[in-house]
């Protein structure tokens, strides 16, 4: 069984962005800008934020944080979003989701200039993505492919089984892998799904994003599968400091005697999403996609 170090693979992308942004600077070019606007003070959230502007100094970025108490008004934060388009300096920005209630988080997402969509929700970007024009992929989906790459795992007719249809990975993630050149026959289960863990059996790679800590288990992984674990999930554990601890969708200690390759949690693919967000800004700064 070979793990799959997520946090290791982040580290080697991150100093191979950096060289990059170097060799830009020192040919005269602009040093790459992400902005992130947050919203009130959600735990999850700012460690998010704080993970992702640790990030642009790890990859040689200038970066922003707007933030904004939680009565911000929906017109208010488009508004900022707007001001963000505007401003020639900014490469690429991110609002960090979830947003309070009382804000329509799709109509702050399609106010967003596609070409500075660096988290590869706007419709455009994932309209382009879906048909195989470049575009600004969603990071996630973006770093289990990268991942898949860098561990050499043979997608090409490989059977793969997406647990979860968030727009946020599972249908990206579902579209990326019948894309030509990854060549994997899809299959996407979900809750409605009656014959889930017959899919499972006959999966070579599986993705699990379902949202369920330890929902995978042996019973329904075959012998060699790959198997890519997107949950995070925190659970209660009096053993821990913080009193709880990150699980998977995956048994992991149930599953990993199975797997040819598996992802831990944390560790896995959690440092790729960030990472892939500084790729998704060095190609915005350099106009990669879109002029």
């Amino acid at each position: 069984m070979t793990l799959i170090d997520g946090k290791a693979t982040a580290a080697t992308i991150k100093a191979e962005i950096k060289e990059e942004v170097e060799r830009m600077v020192a040919a005269g070019g602009k040093r790459p800008h992400l902005a992130a606007i947050l919203v009130g003070h959600d735990g999850g959230s700012e460690t998010y934020v704080n993970n992702k502007v640790r990030a642009c100094d790890e990859c040689g970025f200038r970066s922003t944080l707007l933030r904004f108490e939680e009565d911000i008004t929906e017109e208010e934060l488009l508004s900022c979003v707007d001001r963000l388009n505007q401003d020639a300096d900014i490469d690429g920005f991110i609002v960090q989701l979830p947003l309070p209630r009382h804000i329509a988080e799709q109509r702050v997402i399609e106010a967003i200039d596609y070409r500075k969509d660096v988290d590869g929700f706007h419709p455009i970007n994932v309209g382009r993505m879906a048909i195989g024009l470049p575009a600004f992929v969603s990071a996630t989906p973006k770093g289990i492919l990268e991942l898949l790459r860098r561990y050499d795992v043979k997608t090409s007719g490989s059977k793969c089984v997406i647990l979860g249809r968030s727009n946020i990975v599972g249908k990206p993630m579902s579209q990326l892998m019948m894309q030509k050149g990854v060549d994997a026959t899809v299959t996407v289960c979900h809750s409605r799904s009656r014959t889930l863990k017959e899919e499972c059996l006959q999966a070579d790679i599986i993705i699990a994003a379902i949202g369920q800590p330890a929902f995978l288990k042996a019973e329904m992984v075959k012998t060699g599968a790959v198997i890519i674990d997107v949950g995070t999930t925190r659970v209660p554990d009096a053993s821990r400091k913080s009193g709880f601890r990150l699980q998977g969708d995956v048994d992991f200690e149930a599953v990993a005697p199975l797997a040819s390759h598996i992802t831990p949690v944390p560790g896995g693919v959690g440092p790729m999403t960030i990472c892939m967000l500084m790729l998704n800004t060095l190609s915005a700064a350099k106009h990669e996609y879109y002029e």
